[in-house]
């Protein structure tokens, strides 16, 4: 049986607003991410992902209150991530409301939190989610990096991914740094060097500017397609892209 491919828009949240840059910079205030993921759960989201983008890098948590308060909003399934250090922190976002926990920096920093995680709550709910960009000294091509871009972590995409779901991972996003927000396009070298290396379903983020955009990233391997500014300025509504990956021939939920 063929799954459908997943759409799925992204709120980056920074002080309980929904803000977008470009590869990681320059970020403007975009709205509220209640009313955004309200509205995108009414326009037939297959899931919501709301990342805190600036929780790692400023050593605080998640704001609880915001995730509770969007999931209260929305009945499709919920990734949050951002300060998730353990797996206490795990426990309080599943509670709050996510259906899924998607863990960065914190899994980079120590790897067996993947595992612990996966076997107190099931792989289906750990997502690591993985900030790439183009390296020419990586085996790959492409390095890992945390804290929200701001730092190398010294690892090659593909071994990276590799490990994680060896230690459980039950999904991997690909967020590629250098088409982040450019609306250039996916980029879809590391989209396939992912899907060859893992047998977890793979989410492509960073880069949606047209239609025709979602159609390659899912050609390229990935299983769900990802997009934030494309959705959120109305550029692109979701309805169109499902519409435009099923006349492709490709199984979307209607």
């Amino acid at each position: 049986m063929t799954l459908a491919v997943r759409i799925v828009p992204c709120l980056d949240v920074d002080g309980g607003r929904v803000t977008k840059g470009v590869r990681f910079l320059d970020n403007v205030d975009v709205g509220d991410p209640v009313e955004l993921a309200r509205r995108y759960d009414a326009e037939g989201a297959d899931e919501l992902v709301f990342y805190d983008i600036t929780a790692s890098s400023g050593a605080r948590e998640t704001t609880y209150d915001v995730v509770r308060r969007t999931a209260e909003q929305v009945f499709i399934p919920l990734t949050v991530g951002g300060g998730v250090r353990t797996v206490a922190d795990v426990d309080r976002l599943l509670r709050a409301g996510a259906d899924k926990v998607s863990l960065n920096t914190a899994a980079v920093e120590r790897p067996s939190l993947l595992g612990e995680v996966a076997h107190r709550f099931g792989s289906q709910c750990v997502v690591l989610s993985v900030d790439t960009r183009r390296a020419a000294d990586r085996p790959s091509g492409f390095e890992v990096t945390t804290h929200g871009g701001r730092r190398s972590a010294g690892l090659d995409l593909v071994e990276w991914v590799r490990r994680g779901a060896d230690l459980g991972a039950g999904e991997i996003v690909v967020n590629a740094m250098d088409a982040d927000g450019t609306r250039d396009g996916f980029d879809l070298d590391s989209i396939s060097l992912v899907r060859a290396a893992v047998g977890v379903p793979v989410v492509a983020s960073g880069g949606a500017g047209t239609i025709e955009h979602f159609a390659a990233a899912v050609r390229a391997g990935a299983d769900a397609v990802l997009a934030a500014s494309v959705f959120h300025y109305g550029a692109i509504r979701i309805a169109d892209a499902k519409a435009h990956l099923a006349a492709a021939g490709i199984v979307v939920r209607r």
